[in-house]
C-alpha cells in the first residue's frame, strides 16, 4: 500500500479563507497524491489545531445525509474541493478532521464536534470519526465541542483496502485502551491526523512508536506545521511499522512523505513474535479487568 502523508503549513484563519485553505490543499492532494492507495492530511486544517476563537465560523454542516455511507449529498466548502481531488487522483483520501456543526446538540449542549471523514475515489464519504478524547483540561476542545462516543474500525474500500484501519485523532493518541479496543475489532493500521504542539512533539513520537508496538500494528500519523494562535506546532508526521521502525518521518516545516508499506507486516510481526496471544486482562475478547485482588480467569 502506498500512503502519502501532507504536513500542512497555515497560520492564523483570518490570513485564509476556508474556501482558499481548502483549494490550496486539494492541489496538494492532487501533486502529491497521484500513484498512492491512501493520502492523509492532518486534524482541523481548516479551523486552525488551536484557533478555538475560529471555530465557529469555520465549522462546517455535515448533516445527517452525508454521514451515511456513500451518499451523494453536496459536501461542505471545507470539504468539496477535496472530493474533487480524491475524484482526479483515484486514492482515498482522510480528509483529517473539521469542526463540525450539528443543527441538533450532543448530550453536553453542543453543536460542534472535531470529526474526521473519509473519502472514496469517488469523493464520497466512506467513513467518519468523531473524537473521543477531547484535549485542553476544561478549556478548548471540553470547552466547546462534544466528545465521541463510538470506536470507529473500518474497512476502507480499494486500493486502500489491504488492511482494517481504526480511526483516532490527535491527543487520542494518549489513551492506549483505545487502541487496545481498536485492535480487539480488527485493526492493523492506525490513522492518526494531529495539531500536536512542538512543546510536546518528543512525546508524539514516542506515542506513536509505542502504539505501533504494543498492538503490532502499523501507524500512519499526519501532524501540521506553522503556528495556530500563537502555539507553534510540533510537524514531525511519521509512518511506524508494526516493530516501531520508524519508515519515514517528516521535518517540522510543510512537507509531504511518501512511503510503501508491506502490508504482510503485521502478519509477519504477529505470527514471529506472538505476544498478543499471551495478553490475560480481558475475557471472550471483550476488555474485562478483574476487581482489585481478585484471581484472573
Amino acid at each position: 500500500m502506498k500512503i502519502a502523508v501532507v504536513q500542512l503549513s497555515y497560520g492564523e484563519g483570518a490570513d485564509e479563507s476556508v474556501a482558499d485553505r481548502a483549494t490550496r490543499v486539494a492541489d496538494l492532494v492532487r501533486t502529491h497524491g497521484a500513484g498512492h492507495d491512501l493520502v492523509v492530511l492532518p486534524e482541523l486544517w481548516s479551523a486552525g489545531g488551536f484557533a478555538v476563537d475560529d471555530w465557529q465560523g469555520r465549522s462546517q454542516e455535515l448533516g445527517e445525509d452525508l454521514l451515511v455511507e456513500s451518499s451523494v449529498a453536496p459536501l461542505p466548502e471545507a470539504l468539496a474541493p477535496l472530493a474533487d481531488a480524491a475524484r482526479e487522483t483515484g486514492a482515498v483520501l482522510h480528509t483529517g478532521s473539521v469542526v463540525e456543526r450539528t443543527r441538533q446538540p450532543g448530550a453536553e449542549g453542543r453543536h460542534l464536534w472535531n470529526t474526521s471523514v473519509v473519502l472514496d475515489p469517488q469523493g464520497r464519504i466512506c467513513a467518519t470519526y468523531r473524537k473521543i478524547h477531547r484535549f485542553g483540561f476544561a478549556g478548548g476542545e471540553p470547552r466547546l465541542m462534544e466528545g465521541g462516543a463510538q470506536i470507529v474500525v473500518v474497512d476502507l474500500p480499494a486500493p486502500a483496502d489491504a488492511l482494517t484501519v481504526g480511526l483516532s485523532t490527535c491527543y487520542d493518541l494518549r489513551f492506549p485502551e483505545l487502541y487496545r479496543a481498536q485492535l480487539d475489532l480488527g485493526a492493523e493500521l492506525f490513522v492518526v491526523p494531529a495539531a500536536w504542539p512542538a512543546a510536546r512533539v518528543e512525546a508524539w513520537r514516542f506515542l506513536l512508536r509505542a502504539r505501533a508496538v504494543e498492538d503490532q500494528c502499523f501507524v500512519v500519523a499526519c501532524n501540521t506545521a506553522g503556528e495556530h494562535a500563537g502555539v507553534p506546532m510540533g510537524g514531525r508526521s511519521a509512518v511506524v511499522d508494526p516493530w516501531g521502525t520508524v519508515l519515514v518521518e517528516a521535518g517540522t516545516g510543510e512537507e509531504v512523505l511518501s512511503v510503501e508499506i508491506d502490508t504482510d507486516a503485521v502478519d509477519a510481526a504477529r505470527t514471529s513474535f506472538p505476544v498478543l496471544a499471551d495478553r490475560r486482562l480481558r475475557r471472550d475478547g471483550a476488555r474485562v479487568f478483574p476487581a482489585a485482588g481478585a484471581p484472573l480467569t
